[in-house]
């Protein structure tokens, strides 16, 4: 039998702060980055193309 899940804790006064502040602030990503990210996409973009053709 499964074990209840957990309440997910609050965050509330300097914490919340900060998170909202990360959440709105997006981080750089380098140019191989981005590409690493783009080729990964497109890697499965293929993938979900080949498999919709079936």
């Amino acid at each position: 039998m499964a074990r209840p899940i957990a309440e997910t804790p609050v965050l509330s006064g300097v914490d919340a702060h900060r998170f909202v502040e990360l959440m709105n602030t997006p981080r750089p990503e380098t140019p191989e980055r981005k590409a690493q990210i783009k080729a990964a996409y497109d890697t499965v973009m293929k993938m979900l193309a080949r498999n919709q053709k079936k």
